[in-house]
Formats: structure tokens, sequence, C-alpha cells
């Protein structure tokens, strides 16, 4: 199967140079979702937290790739080593606060973060650095010797980010950690009569979410090439929310098809709403969830062992 995965990831990457800028650019946006998606995997599938926070982790990757730019000497690629290293603090941080409690309570303090990050982002006495309300502008990315166009060039970094994370959530989830992970999730008592260190345990599952979307955001800014408060709302966190669980909750590759969703779905109820889109996206959003609980992916698992079943 790693053979397999690695053929199509190559000829993905192979069929971006057949495309133009702008179809490249949507794909490469669907990837970007992918990885944040992968986050929220390892999150709520794997560890079975629940998290409104994506949108506040998207954005601390997007703003650090800003402030990288605009008031430090440093290149641009720099922020793709601080990008994971504070989305991972500010998702552990929260998940030593949240993850000792309920689901619950779990919802509401990282809905309080979604709440307040947009607010903090506009606080008078940072917004030099955040640019307040209006927000800071980021130079591209600078292709390696200018050989591809931007947009292919985040299209590819974008590409290689997603893959090395598949192989790290597939590696997590057969160690040692992964099993404790699961453990907490079935039953957080039974795990800490085991000796699990369950707090530290879900914490380090909600650091490691963190750097993933705070990964995300950052390629993101890049390709947008604008970062603003109101892009981080709690809209965002839902939009994600949706996405994994129509993808799968409990599987990587449901990311990925849930970054598929993300990007392509909202056109396609456009093109056939003409102004009832949003009811339209919502309709065949539940229908969705109603018919295949475990999303795509463990429909398509289902599907495949039951064919081994009634095969040859």
């Amino acid at each position: 199967m790693r053979t397999v995965w690695t053929m199509g990831f190559v000829a993905t990457a192979a069929l971006g140079f057949c495309f133009p800028d702008y179809v490249v650019f949507r794909y490469a946006q669907a990837v970007i979702w992918a990885i944040a998606l992968l986050g929220l995997v390892v999150l709520c599938g794997i560890s079975g937290q629940f998290s409104f926070a994506q949108a506040a982790f998207y954005g601390i990757g997007g703003y650090a790739a800003a402030i990288v730019g605009a008031h430090t000497p440093l290149g641009p690629y720099w922020s793709f080593l601080l990008a994971p290293a504070l989305g991972y603090g500010a998702g552990y941080g929260l998940g030593r606060i949240a993850s000792r409690h309920s689901i619950w309570t779990q919802a509401l303090v990282s809905y309080a973060l979604v709440i307040a990050f947009p607010q903090l982002l506009r606080w008078h006495p940072i917004e030099r650095w955040t640019g307040g309300v209006q927000g800071l502008y980021l130079d591209p990315l600078p292709p390696p010797g200018g050989l591809v166009s931007q947009d292919l060039w985040v299209f590819l970094l974008s590409l290689a980010v997603l893959a090395a994370g598949l192989h790290l959530v597939a590696n997590l989830v057969d160690s040692r950690f992964g099993r404790a992970l699961s453990a907490t999730r079935d039953h957080d008592m039974a795990a800490e009569a085991q000796g699990i260190p369950v707090v530290h345990v879900r914490s380090v599952a909600s650091g490691l979410a963190g750097a993933f979307i705070a990964l995300a955001g950052c390629l993101s800014a890049f390709q947008f090439g604008f970062v603003g408060p109101t892009a981080y709302n709690f809209q965002l966190s839902m939009q994600m929310l949706f996405g994994v669980v129509i993808g799968g909750l409990y599987s990587p590759a449901g990311a990925i098809l849930g970054g598929l969703f993300l990007e392509f779905f909202p056109a396609v109820t456009a093109s056939l709403g003409k102004g009832l889109s949003a009811l339209l996206y919502a309709v065949l959003l539940i229908a969705a969830i109603v018919a295949m609980p475990d999303g795509v992916a463990g429909a398509v698992k289902r599907l495949a062992a039951r064919a081994g079943l009634r095969g040859p």
C-alpha cells in the first residue's frame, strides 16, 4: 500500500505540470484543506476529543508566515518551522486545560478561543505586529530558480507536506502512543488505571493537531498573499469539522476526501442553486452524514469488505 500511495502522489505531482495555474491553485487549496483535516483526524478521530479551535490554529500559522515576512529579516521558508512549533504549543496548552474535562467542556473552551482569537489580533498593544483590522500582506514564495510558477510551487510543497503528514499519522496509529490514544478515547478511566497519563497523551494529540492545522494555515497564507482577522472565524472551524466528518473521521484517507469536498462541493451546489446554494449545501451535507456516518472513507471500506466477502 505504501508503494501505491507513493505512486499516487508522484502521479498527482506530475499532473500539476499539465494544467493551467488557476486549476492548480484550486487543487493546492484542496491539499491544504487535507493537511488541516489530518490534524482533526488525530484530534477527534484517533484521540476522541472535540474542538472548535481549528480556525485559531489556522490563523496562528497564517500570521506566523506574515509576521516573519513583514517584521523579521528571515526568509519566508523559516515560517514553515515557526508555524507548526507555535501551533503545537497552542494546541498542547489548550489540551492541558480542556482534555481533563468532558467533551462538552472541551467544546466550550475551544469555542471561547476561536471567538477571542480575531479580537486578539485587533488588540492595540500588538496590532503593530498583526496589522490590526487591516491585516498583513505576504510576498509569494519564491520557486527555486524560477523553474515553475508560484501556484505550482505551492501545490508541490503542499503535496509534499501532506505525504509526510500521512506517513507520520499512519505510523502514529500503529505505534505504542497511538494505542495509548485509542485507549484514552475508548475508556479514559480504564486507560488511566493501566498507567497511561491521559491528560498528557491527549495534550500531545491536541498539539499535533495544532501543528498540522497551523502548517496548513501557513501554506494558505502564502497562497492567497494576505491574512486578516475576519478570515479566522467560527465559520471556518465549522467548515473543517464538516469536511472531516464527510471525508471520514477515523481514517487519514478521509482527510484527503474531506479536502476535496471542502474545495469543490460548494461550487457544485452554487451552480445548481442559483440563490439556494446555502440551503442545498446544508441539505446534501445532512443527507451525506446520515447515509455515511463514518464518512466517505468508512463507506468505501465497508463496500470493499463486502466485495471481499462475496468474492471467490
